[in-house]
Parts: structure tokens; sequence; C-alpha cells
């Protein structure tokens, strides 16, 4: 990216919890630009040992993310299709594969590749007033950056089909309902609540946090019978970290465990 262009994502860090804010007003749509600056922050953060949590939120009162501005596609041009399908797939599976806890913080609407960023993150906190959905079939395209399979494997496949076949759009109460979101909150707190569940985090393991979660996402394609034995290895792979002799003293002797995160 060149040096010229205005950074579409805003990151800071606080404590051990980074924040990426989408800012791309009026609807912080993504852009090809934006996309790539999510999939290289991501792979920075990954190897930043200080930072145990990711909250990614949008700019503005309105908006989470309205998804991609459908400008880009009016022209039928298939190889730019290509092109943003794989920048939009790189992107959240990066956001997928990050070794901590992404939180979403849903601060509005979040449809179609902004609703995608929120499915590829581990937890979802919506404010009261948002709405969210898959509207892709309506204008002839579908959901190309993870949508489908992680929706389906957070609420099943009949709500799956009813947001993305039937293009309905829901709202924060029915998102909790049917598991969709984790936690509905007032109206302007979704970021202060995402940033203390990530405080949580912070008293966890990293090395510890990084193996549940491979166990946990790996639950959605690897057959429990092979779940099972690599949970095992996993957890004596555990003792070849600092994290673990640390925790387990801290414990013993009654005191904050410091975590090394190696």
């Amino acid at each position: 990216m060149s040096n010229q262009q205005q950074s579409l994502l805003i990151e800071r860090i606080v404590g051990h919890t980074a924040v990426i804010s989408m800012n791309n007003p009026p609807a912080n749509t993504w852009t090809a630009q934006s996309l790539q600056e999510l999939k290289h922050k991501v792979l920075a953060l990954n190897e930043n040992k200080d930072v145990y949590a990711l909250v990614i939120t949008g700019e503005g009162q309105k908006f989470f993310s309205a998804g991609a501005d459908l400008k880009l596609f009016a022209d039928g041009d298939k190889q730019n299709a290509a092109e943003m399908a794989r920048y939009f797939g790189e992107a959240f599976e990066s956001l997928s594969a990050f070794r901590g806890v992404s939180i979403a913080a849903i601060n509005g609407y979040a449809m179609g590749g902004g609703l995608e960023v929120a499915l590829a993150c581990d937890l979802r906190i919506c404010e009261e007033q948002a709405q969210l959905a898959l509207p892709e079939a309506t204008v002839g395209l579908l959901p190309c950056a993870g949508g489908t399979q992680n929706l389906t494997a957070l609420v099943g496949e009949g709500w799956a089909k009813r947001m993305i076949l039937c293009g309905e759009r829901i709202t924060a109460a029915k998102a909790e309902q049917i598991g969709l979101v984790e936690e509905v909150v007032e109206q302007g707190n979704a970021f202060n609540a995402a940033m203390g569940l990530a405080e949580k985090v912070a008293n966890q393991s990293p090395s510890s946090v990084k193996a549940c979660k491979t166990l946990v996402q790996a639950g959605r394609t690897m057959p429990r019978a092979d779940a099972l034995p690599l949970e095992r290895q996993l957890f004596v792979e555990l003792f070849d970290t600092e994290d673990q002799a640390e925790g387990v003293n801290a414990f013993l002797n009654k005191r904050k465990a410091n975590w090394k995160n190696g």
C-alpha cells in the first residue's frame, strides 16, 4: 500500500488488548486496501506477545460495517470479483486464525461483509439497536468471506438459510436468541463490554488460550475420534511452555500469574 493512502483501519493497544476500528465513512465499507490492511495488522499482532485479545468495531454511531461497496461489482468484471473475493477470504481467515481471542463490538448495522467480519471473530457483543443481515443474494451475489460456513456453524442450517436464502434481516435480540451473538447491550456500550471481556482473557494463559481455541475450532471439521486424541496431545505439549509452570505455581502460591506467552 502506498504511504499516501489514508488508513481505513484505526489501530491502538490498550493493556494486552489490540483495538481495530473500521473507519471508512459513512458506512465503514470494505475496500481492497482495508482488507489487505486487516490481514497485515492481524499477522503483525500474532507476533506481538504482549497482545492477548483483539476487539474490532466500527467508527461512528450508525454502522459497524455495511460490507463491500456494491459499486465495485457494478461492471460485472470477473477478474475484479476474483481479486476482491481473495482479499476478503485472506483477511477474514487471518482474523479467524488470530492466536488470541477476537471480539466483535457490533455498534450498528452489520451487513454482508460487515457481518462476515464479526462471524470471523471468536465472540460477538451487539448493541440493542443493531441489525444484522447477509443480503448478498438480493443483488445476485453470495457471501464469499466465510459467511455461509461460519453462520451455519453458529446458528444451524435453518437460520442460516433464512438469513441467506430469504434475505432475512434480524434484530440484535433475535441474534442473541439464535446464538449469532453472545450478548446484547444498550446503545453505545458494545465497545466497553467487549473491552471488559478482553480483560478477562488477560487472566488466562495465552498458551492455553491458543491451544483451546485450536481445539474448539477443529470441532467444526474434525471427527470427534480425531479431536479427542488431539486434545490430550496439546495438553501434554503445554508442559513445554513457560506459562504452564507459571500458572500452576501462581495458583499454589496464591498470587497473580505473570504470563510469558512462550
